[in-house]
């Protein structure tokens, strides 16, 4: 007996056609759409004081830094998703405003419901990002930081950061305390 063949739901066109006009974010995946949660307060300002710092560090330099609604493509993995926090110093990111899909460095903030997701499948799309230097995950509950480095031979390493440590991005050159990084979080 044959298996049967997959149908998309939507092509990347169909999505990226559709998705501007819908109230709420959805990522897209190999054909299946996806609805993004909202976030909650802590969520949104551990997101935004990662941005202000990643911005004010890489201001006058060709990189930008982007939030959440800026959406990013995974062509190998034929994905859309919209990361918390990202930065690229692509010209060819620069000449699209509205897609990025060559950056070097990419946040995402863990909340229970997508903790999973963003260690395991997410990061297996971002991994085939050949630009992406630094895959960033921030615990909100443990305050724990998990920095996934690729090395110089493709490989990716692990570097924790514990409650209280200063968190070192290599990728950009930027070291962001916990006091910065947690700031006005109850």
């Amino acid at each position: 007996m044959g298996q049967a063949a997959k149908i998309p739901v939507f092509t990347a066109a169909d999505y990226l056609a559709w998705e501007p006009m819908q109230v709420d974010r959805h990522e897209y995946i190999d054909g299946e759409v996806f609805a993004m949660a909202g976030a909650e307060d802590r969520h949104v300002t551990v997101a935004g004081n990662l941005y202000m710092h990643l911005r004010q560090h890489l201001a006058g330099s060709p990189c930008k830094t982007y939030m959440s609604d800026m959406r990013l493509q995974v062509a190998a993995a034929n994905s859309y998703f919209y990361p918390d926090v990202l930065v690229t110093c692509s010209a060819t990111d620069r000449a699209s405003p509205t897609i990025k899909s060559e950056p070097k460095l990419i946040a995402e903030i863990l909340s229970p419901s997508t903790a999973a997701y963003d260690r395991g499948l997410k990061f297996s799309h971002y991994r085939h990002i050949h630009t992406l230097e630094e895959y960033l995950l921030i615990d909100l509950d443990s305050r724990l930081t998990d920095c996934y480095r690729k090395g110089p031979d493709g490989l990716w390493v692990l570097y924790p950061f514990a409650a209280g440590e200063t968190v070192h991005l290599a990728s950009v050159g930027l070291d962001i305390s916990a006091d910065q990084l947690f700031a006005e979080v109850v």
